[in-house]
């Protein structure tokens, strides 16, 4: 009997190991494969697209928001991958009538570790996971040494318009962002609270005056027209446009993550 408890602190009580497993969020799936439970993965939603095969080996389940219920609960799986930002607690609470919904909550490089470490223990991956984390910790601890002495720069993370939407505190993207040395001029903005606030771009001059505006590639498709648009609000913000997935993806995607960053850096110098 395993008994462990999730990132929301709900207890989970397994028999034997979990084979059968469904998961509603991209980057865990890609934990998922990287941990070696390609054969025991049997169910991923329709933006789960690394690895790219999965698309055409696996079931598709629906999106991240809303899910067939019924195709879920075919597949007959031993645990469900939620993540509290991803997934709404309806969802959660549904799915929970199938089989237990393993729930992940991830904002910090720690919550990250402790993700895969769990993945570890509750699929008997320990080496696995282990071997995963050594990589993390060794391309952050390069990371740091490269970021040390790079100025810090204001920065806005856009991921949508119409209207528009940024990234705020309490977001995995805001600590890469720090992490990047990019603060965040709407993470402490007692005017556009919450984690993905909608803002006023036509005040960013006076609510921040942003140095770099970065356009996420997910999950809205920007522009040049958008680019353009943004710019003219700030007085001489350079404007880049990123991989969503470096900023957002939790999980193994860190390692590439980093190197990316690098290559970012050298671009908006």
């Amino acid at each position: 009997m395993k008994t462990l408890k999730d990132q929301l602190s709900i207890t989970h009580s397994f028999e034997t190991t979990p084979k059968r497993i469904v998961s509603l969020v991209p980057s865990q799936t890609e934990l998922l494969y990287d941990l070696g439970l390609e054969e025991s993965v049997v169910g991923i939603t329709k933006f789960c697209v690394h690895p790219f095969h999965f698309k055409s080996t696996k079931t598709i389940i629906g999106g991240t928001k809303k899910v067939n219920v019924s195709k879920i609960r075919l597949l007959e799986p031993d645990i469900i991958i939620a993540n509290k930002e991803e997934n709404t607690l309806e969802i959660v609470q549904e799915l929970s009538k199938i089989c237990p919904v393993w729930v992940t909550d991830i904002i910090t490089l720690e919550d990250n570790l402790k993700m895969i470490e769990d993945f570890g223990v509750l699929f008997n991956k320990r080496t696995e996971a282990q071997k995963w984390t050594d990589k993390i910790n060794f391309a952050h601890a390069d990371f740091l040494n490269f970021i040390q002495d790079r100025e810090t720069l204001k920065a806005a993370y856009f991921i949508w318009a119409n209207p528009y939407m940024v990234a705020g505190n309490n977001t995995f993207i805001n600590e890469l962002m720090k992490l990047n040395r990019f603060e965040n001029i709407y993470a402490d903005n007692p005017k556009y609270e919450g984690r993905y606030p909608e803002v006023i771009v036509q005040k960013m001059r006076i609510q921040g005056d942003p140095d770099l505006v970065l356009l996420s590639s997910e999950p809205f498709p920007f522009n040049d027209e958008y680019a353009f648009e943004l710019g003219r609000y700030t007085h001489h913000a350079k404007t880049a446009f990123v991989d969503g997935e470096m900023f957002s993806w939790y999980g193994t995607r860190l390692v590439k993550a980093f190197e990316y960053f690098k290559k970012l850096h050298a671009r908006i110098a």
